[in-house]
């Protein structure tokens, strides 16, 4: 088992705080791993086995648990007066009103809770509702390329050069469980698939009663095909009314939520830097793995653009970072990224191959006249140049830095 040392950090700050610490991600990002890692932490810190109570909901040995009444009778006949308990429950999402309970239990109890949950959607709006200003929310993504590279180091030790590793992270992406063994490409996106089944089934159609599951699969086949590009839902429909496949936009605006909660798209809005405020059409959605693209439409190496801006993305959000895409006047940045009162613009291509292309990512970070960090990432090794204080960085480097 891997120590995916960010989260278990994060969650060490908040042990014996009285908010209950939330786990989010889509499924199989390794939530499960990181409360197995928790466990051992408390442990360490001395505390006793029979004070952690450790329950997985989507294990059969749970359903027993699935309604708020018996898992807090459960909890009840757990807890020793004088003794603080430790509350590790997973997929807390599968049990039907788990949120009273967990007030409950808040209330009646000397405990410290940690739930992980599949759905962001059904999480907040309940959270919100029964334990508003009392939990904190710490978000999970599949493997960032340091913890890949730390995976591929303890499962499939080789002699791959780092180039021919990091194009194993664009093909087969982050999910912990294909990097626990040796796949090749095939038998690696059959796994995915059954992820992307899973999570489109129990965690969208079910969740949000959705009926048109075809349409639901055209709309994230269409955000998919346009990933790092501006879209809006009326260009979806219209889209589909090219196909003869009527729709309208407000369907198409659901369906897109749905998969935001999901965790399998994210979406992010456009942030006018001159007349500072966030805009509300032609947001670009980025996807949460982008295995999951590849999986279900192939390898496509025309949207390698797409890909490693999408990659460049999730590390942002790994680190901590409020996302925008940048628009200035006519210029688009493809990432404005905030965090704390810092701030960082971040272009990403593929290469740049000449003149004009150099020209094209490069100017519009020119035209923001502020002291804030600014990078071009690119699939170049070789060219270090820096114009104008502009860095220029090869994307396996950017990903790696502690600087950002």
């Amino acid at each position: 088992m891997i120590y995916r040392s960010d989260y278990v950090d994060e969650l060490k700050k908040w042990i014996n705080k009285p908010q209950i610490k939330v786990l989010t991600g889509i499924r199989r990002s390794g939530k499960s791993t990181i409360l197995q890692l928790l466990d051992q932490e408390l442990l360490g810190l001395g505390i006793q086995n029979e004070q952690i109570l450790s329950l997985n909901f989507e294990s059969f040995s749970t359903e027993h648990l699935k309604t708020g009444q018996t898992l807090y009778s459960h909890v009840a006949s757990f807890v020793l007066p004088g003794k603080r308990h430790y509350l590790l429950f997973d997929e807390i999402q599968e049990v039907v009103g788990w949120e009273k309970a967990i007030n409950s239990m808040k209330v009646d109890f000397d405990v410290d809770i940690y739930l992980t949950g599949s759905n962001s959607h059904l999480l907040s709006s309940e959270l919100a509702t029964y334990l508003a200003g009392r939990y904190v929310e710490i978000p999970v993504y599949t493997l960032s390329y340091r913890e890949f590279l730390a995976f591929r180091n303890e499962y499939n030790k080789d002699a791959q050069s780092s180039n021919s590793r990091f194009d194993e992270y664009v093909r087969k992406g982050g999910f912990p469980a294909i990097h626990h063994y040796v796949y090749d490409d095939e038998s690696a996106y059959k796994v995915i698939q059954d992820i992307y089944s899973s999570v489109i089934l129990r965690d969208t159609i079910q969740r949000h009663k959705i009926r048109d599951v075809e349409l639901l699969e055209r709309v994230l086949r269409f955000s998919f095909d346009n990933i790092g590009n501006t879209f809006s839902g009326k260009k979806v429909a219209d889209y589909f009314k090219s196909q003869n496949r009527k729709t309208d936009v407000n369907t198409i605006y659901n369906y897109l939520y749905a998969l935001e909660g999901a965790f399998i798209l994210y979406r992010i809005p456009r942030y006018d830097l001159k007349g500072k405020q966030i805009l509300k059409t032609q947001e670009k959605y980025f996807v949460s793995d982008v295995s999951l693209i590849h999986a279900t439409m192939g390898f496509r190496s025309r949207n390698i653009s797409g890909i490693l801006e999408n990659i460049v993305f999730l590390e942002l959000k790994r680190r901590g970072y409020q996302v925008f895409i940048g628009k200035l006047d006519d210029l688009e940045i493809d990432f404005i990224a905030e965090k704390m009162g810092k701030k960082l613009y971040v272009q990403v291509a593929y290469k740049l191959e000449n003149e004009s292309t150099i020209q094209r990512e490069f100017t519009p970070l020119l035209s923001v006249r502020d002291h804030y960090t600014k990078l071009v990432v690119t699939m170049d090794e070789f060219w270090k140049d820096n114009i104008n204080g502009i860095q220029h960085l090869f994307i396996q480097d950017f990903l790696l830095s502690e600087d950002f």
